[in-house]
């Protein structure tokens, strides 16, 4: 096993307040921790609300499948920091519900809804390919290197575009009010428009205030104000607290289990990318804490935090929530504070178990409406496809490479805009392009191998 307390050289130090090892004081560890939260949990329930409320699962339901997001979270996070045998990297990363999957289970989901499918059927098949699909990132974890030479930084960066791209029509639907507002009249009335844009105007006003911590907690303080405009408009629902437990008791497979191939495709795709894209988070928190960026260690670590990110998401599947992966934000709040400690991580998963264990907690959230989640969804999709133009921009755009995004975007964004054109397919075509990010991710890698490299 690797020494996990080895440093990088001292050129490469920087100035932390609790290095990677050291335990702060109970009250300043929870403090820091407190920080992570403010950034993390809108992200972290946001996803599961998305889905619930397009696919039209129940308000007791939803509560549930929220409230486990978060115990979920908490685990898998706890496993990054304390690194149980393979599990975990070993450093301060938290780990959240991903957006990326957001696009095909809502498609596939909706559609599925729509044939007559009854709801839970639906869930059941989605948390079906959840628990397959992560068997996926688990085998990645282990073959990471040869992984690494198939799917390039130009792939990667093609296919995270392509999420946010796909993302954005699922945040203008929640600006306007949501699938509900469209089937009652509502959408896009006077009221959704006033919410939704307060919450956008106030992300877009915090970011300009020269307080870091107000900026790392922009979007949660932007929700409260939209979540208190709503209820002087009248606009909050507490029914999802109706009947609500006192402890919410995790429910192994509660809806059943399932499978569906035309989602499995794209999402086992997709695995592959947030596989990825774990790499260069856990590689910023590995330099963030002063810890090697290359070498064996890091490979432990890097191997350590892929295999909790699929094992983790095997877990949502089972315990009816969604995909988690590494979450970004917090290498911000490491930066801000100065402390890398990964035992902080532990007391961020502690509160995230509590939190979740607490039914009133996802009730709240709940009550949120649609508009108001719509204003601050389009910020963070649109972060999804510059997170993707970021990837892109650290490598060399030749002609080649040009080419490659062109083609890759045109088929992707063309299949998520007009689905139509593959209705005379067969049906196992159709089941694997049937997905934008499937299809412009497929044609990313596949254009790729054939076109040949120009040579530096």
């Amino acid at each position: 096993m690797s020494d996990f307390n080895q440093s990088p050289s001292p050129k490469a130090q920087l100035d932390l307040v609790y290095g990677l090892n050291e335990r702060p004081k109970p009250l300043i560890a929870f403090l820091a921790a407190f920080q992570h939260l403010l950034a993390i949990i809108v992200p972290i329930v946001t996803p599961g609300l998305l889905i619930c409320l397009a696919l039209g699962v129940s308000k007791q339901d939803t509560n549930m499948i929220l409230s486990m997001s978060l115990v979920i979270s908490g685990f898998a996070t706890f496993l990054q920091c304390k690194k149980v045998g393979p599990f975990g990297a070993g450093l301060l990363i938290v780990q959240g519900t991903s957006f990326n999957f957001i696009g095909p289970i809502i498609g596939i989901g909706s559609a599925m809804v729509a044939a007559g499918t009854p709801v839970e059927s639906v869930m059941a098949a989605i948390f079906g390919v959840v628990i397959a699909g992560s068997f996926i990132e688990m085998g990645v974890s282990r073959i990471l290197p040869w992984v690494k030479m198939l799917i390039t930084p130009l792939v990667t960066g093609i296919v995270v575009l392509l999420i946010g791209l796909t993302l954005i029509k699922e945040g203008l639907i929640s600006m306007g009010g949501g699938y509900q507002a469209m089937s009652n009249n509502t959408f896009a009335n006077a009221d959704n428009l006033i919410m939704s844009c307060t919450v956008l105007a106030l992300i877009i006003i915090l970011n300009r205030i020269r307080i870091t911590w107000v900026k790392s907690s922009a979007i949660l303080i932007a929700l409260i104000v939209g979540y208190v405009l709503a209820g002087f408009m009248g606009h909050l629902d507490f029914s999802g607290l109706q009947d609500a437990p006192l402890v919410q008791i995790p429910t192994p497979m509660h809806f059943g289990l399932d499978f569906s191939w035309s989602l499995f495709i794209p999402m086992a795709f997709i695995y592959l990318v947030t596989s990825l894209e774990a790499i260069g988070d856990i590689t910023a928190t590995s330099k963030l804490s002063n810890q090697p960026v290359d070498g064996a260690t890091w490979m432990e670590r890097i191997k350590g935090g892929v295999l909790v990110n699929g094992a983790n998401s095997f877990l949502a599947g089972i315990f009816n929530t969604f995909p988690s992966s590494v979450f970004a934000q917090n290498n911000g709040v490491i930066q801000l504070t100065g402390v890398a400690s990964r035992y902080v991580g532990i007391w961020i998963a502690a509160l995230l178990v509590i939190l979740g264990l607490l039914p009133a907690v996802a009730g709240v959230i709940q009550a949120v409406p649609q508009a108001v989640l719509g204003g601050a969804v389009m910020v963070m999709f649109g972060a999804v496809a510059a997170s993707g133009i970021n990837i892109l921009s650290g490598i060399h755009l030749d002609r080649r490479a040009l080419l490659i995004i062109a083609i890759s975007l045109a088929l992707g964004l063309g299949v998520a805009q007009v689905p139509q054109i593959l209705e005379h397919l067969p049906e196992l075509f159709r089941n694997i392009f049937s997905s934008g990010v499937a299809t412009g991710g497929i044609a990313a890698l596949l254009l790729n191998i054939i076109l040949p490299e120009t040579k530096k």
